[in-house]
């Protein structure tokens, strides 16, 4: 019902079709898929009820992090995004808390934990951690990288996106799928670092062991001479009344179940944060054949590269600024919104709500490291380094010279001598950069029949236009990456190569040679559906922000590198160097009407989902003295979900803020080990966990 196969970049989703049952109903999912993919993809949204008040969970980060997708799985308690579906499994909503299976069959063959020493363990498989395991494997150190994820390569494995950063450093110009796979390759090739995936890291203790769970199996406890933690980083949250409601999710959820597992999560799409992440998703869902009905963001200007702002504004989408949600509506599943506008204190402008008719809602509101292992591997007095957005957080160019430069650390700890600077911490500074804006009008070549126009207005980090000219004609005025590219050359051979690989889609070709003076043909690039865009029709034409310019000719359509194609259009001659993009055919452009937000009954404003703890009840013992987070979680369960306080946190001490104290001098929620389920027999040892865990005895053993 909501499964995709036709994408502008991504191939179909190969595997073999098997039937499953949800409730009493049979349904058809491909094997291996998470449970929650194969259940939106049939439209089901619901996974099941909270034990507290009957509410209705549904997906929400897709990542393990939450408790939000529970269901039961052939009798036993899962997690509906981390567990693979197979062929006749039998799922049944969670309604409350799950009732345990009856005595255990006296089967179980216990054994010792096994305990390994190795030279390094690197946790986690993302940008950061692959590029250090191939520098330590070149440096001849060996060791283990463990994930949590059948596939390696992080958040790079759901970017359909062409990367900005250094050609040479982190494969810019390239796209974040295909990065993944190069840089696991990469590892591989070398041959000395073991690659254990579906392999969560549990916690780290005081004895310096690090606890394991093999292929999703096996306790396993590692004992590294030096520990690299790369674990990535997990979504920013935000509360609101009706925030809790299925339909609303990360947006890390929605590419997964786009991108990875192409299942459209509904039809019509609104998002909450203008970083480059929202930009980015919001182009996302276009390329699905999504409608974005908007964007909000509560600051004056989105905080994304202003290329990625373009793309969506030049497909219509509409971007409110100084604008919030306030409140989320609908009965099982989200069906309406109201935004409103804020003033210069942020306070909600009285009359300026709007209300939309959406099925999905995307909070892209940033993201917090995941580092709680590097601290309590610090604090044990391991050696320890942080790597990627465990580190800092930044883009995955930065996250891959960060895990480089790290590995050259680690070698000096194994007796490589170190005295140079490695030359990534150069690339590293500046992929680090902001960005600042430009004002100056853009550099068009003159007296050339041929010609790229390059649109580039900031500052980002990126040379891939620079790289790949046959000539050398275009550069960048600051250095290596920072400025603003240029063409500076006397001749332009009219390849192409610089429109189809800058990651921003902001060049395009002009090209004056056999025209009459009265028409010019210019070539963009097009990552979109070409449905509609056959030689001769014409199209309305659009400037790199969006505005209307007039219209253009479908001359050619072909194919280019990368899944990206080149249009080229025949234009009016004094439009030929505004003409940036075109409105397609297949896409209806959103209108900006909306209708003024009714006033809705009394919604709770969850803060925490696992134990659906609301604002009301947190701000109560706020007022009444409460100053600890462990104080909180005794009085109200805060806290004591299975995210283990990493979703609600920042929340609560958002609401500390608000009531005037510094969140600095409130203690924070007691991480502790495991830091996610594990079936208690595999800390046991018990000899056939394998088959527990897959669900075939719900006998056999418990989750913890």
């Amino acid at each position: 019902m909501y499964r995709f196969t036709s994408h502008p970049i991504l191939p179909p989703v190969e595997g073999k079709v098997v039937s499953f049952f949800f409730g009493d109903r049979e349904y058809h999912g491909v094997e291996g898929e998470p449970l929650t993919s194969a259940l939106i993809a049939q439209g089901i949204h619901v996974f099941g009820r909270h034990q507290k008040d009957h509410a209705p969970q549904g997906l929400f980060c897709a990542n393990g992090q939450c408790s939000q997708c529970t269901v039961l799985a052939d009798g036993l308690p899962v997690k509906g995004c981390m567990t693979p579906l197979r062929g006749g499994m039998r799922i049944t909503p969670c309604v409350g808390y799950p009732k345990l299976p009856e005595e255990n069959s006296g089967r179980e063959v216990f054994s010792k934990v096994e305990s390994l020493s190795l030279p390094c363990l690197i946790i986690g498989g993302g940008p950061a951690g692959l590029a250090a395991a191939a520098e330590l494997g070149r440096a001849g150190i060996e060791g283990v990288l463990v994930d949590d994820r059948p596939a390696l390569g992080g958040k790079l494995c759901l970017q359909t996106h062409k990367f900005f950063g250094s050609r040479e450093a982190c494969y810019a110009g390239r796209r974040g799928i295909h990065i993944a796979g190069l840089l696991e390759q990469e590892v591989e090739a070398i041959g000395r670092m073991h690659l254990w995936r579906n392999s969560p890291a549990l916690g780290v203790f005081a004895d310096k062991k690090v606890g394991i769970l093999k292929d999703g199996k096996t306790y396993v406890l590692l004992e590294p001479e030096v520990l690299l933690v790369a674990a990535g980083a997990r979504e920013k949250s935000l509360s609101f009344p009706g925030g809790d409601l299925p339909g609303i999710m990360g947006a890390g959820a929605f590419q997964t179940l786009v991108n990875r597992d192409r299942v459209l999560p509904g039809k019509r799409l609104f998002i909450v944060g203008g970083g480059n992440v929202g930009l980015i998703v919001a182009y996302h869902a276009l390329q699905a054949g999504m409608e974005v009905v908007g964007l909000a963001e509560a600051a004056e200007v989105c905080g994304g590269y202003r290329v990625h702002e373009y793309k969506i504004r030049r497909l219509g989408v509409p971007i409110y600024t100084r604008h919030t949600i306030l409140r989320a509506e609908g009965k099982d599943r989200v069906s309406r919104i109201t935004v409103a506008a804020l003033d210069e204190r942020g306070g909600i402008l009285s009359g300026s709500e709007k209300s939309f008719s959406v099925d999905t809602v995307l909070l892209a509101l940033g993201l917090n490291p995941v580092n709680e292992l590097y601290h309590a591997a610090k604090g044990y007095g391991m050696k320890v380094y942080a790597a990627g957005d465990a580190e800092e957080i930044s883009e995955a160019g930065a996250a891959i010279c960060g895990g480089r430069i790290q590995s050259v650390r680690i070698a000096g700890d194994f007796g490589q001598r170190v005295t140079e600077p490695s030359p990534w911490e150069g690339f590293l500074k500046d992929l680090k950069s902001k960005g600042k804006v430009k004002i100056e009008e853009l550099s068009i070549p003159k007296d050339l029949q041929v010609y790229p126009v390059i649109r580039c207005d900031q500052e980002i980090p990126c040379n891939p236009c620079t790289e790949v000219c046959p000539v050398k004609g275009i550069r960048i005025g600051k250095g290596d990456l920072l400025g603003v590219p240029t063409f500076q050359g006397d001749r332009c051979t009219g390849c192409m190569k610089c429109v189809l690989v800058c990651p921003g889609l902001a060049i395009t070709l002009v090209d004056q040679r056999g025209g009459d003076g009265k028409t010019c043909r210019v070539t963009l690039p097009w990552e979109l559906p070409v449905e509609g865009l056959s030689v001769g029709k014409k199209v309305p034409t659009v400037d790199m922000k969006g505005n209307r310019i007039g219209e253009g000719t479908v001359k050619v359509v072909k194919a280019g590198t990368d899944s990206c194609r080149l249009i080229t259009l025949e234009v009016p001659f004094e439009q030929r160097e505004a003409v940036a993009s075109i409105i397609p055919p297949a896409y209806r452009r959103v209108q900006e009407e909306t209708t003024a937000g009714e006033k809705a009954g009394a919604v709770p404003e969850i803060v925490c989902r696992c134990e659906r703890v609301t604002r009301e009840e947190i701000t109560a013992l706020i007022r009444k003295g409460y100053r600890d987070m462990n104080s909180l979680k005794a009085a109200l369960r805060v806290g004591m979900g299975a995210c283990g306080g990493k979703t609600c946190e920042d929340l609560i001490k958002r609401l500390f803020r608000e009531e005037g104290l510094d969140p600095a001098e409130i203690s924070s929620f007691r991480q502790r080990p495991p830091l996610q389920e594990i079936p208690l027999g595999c800390l046991a040892g018990v000899g056939n966990i394998e088959e527990t865990h897959a669900g075939t005895d719900p006998g056999k053993g418990t989750q913890a």
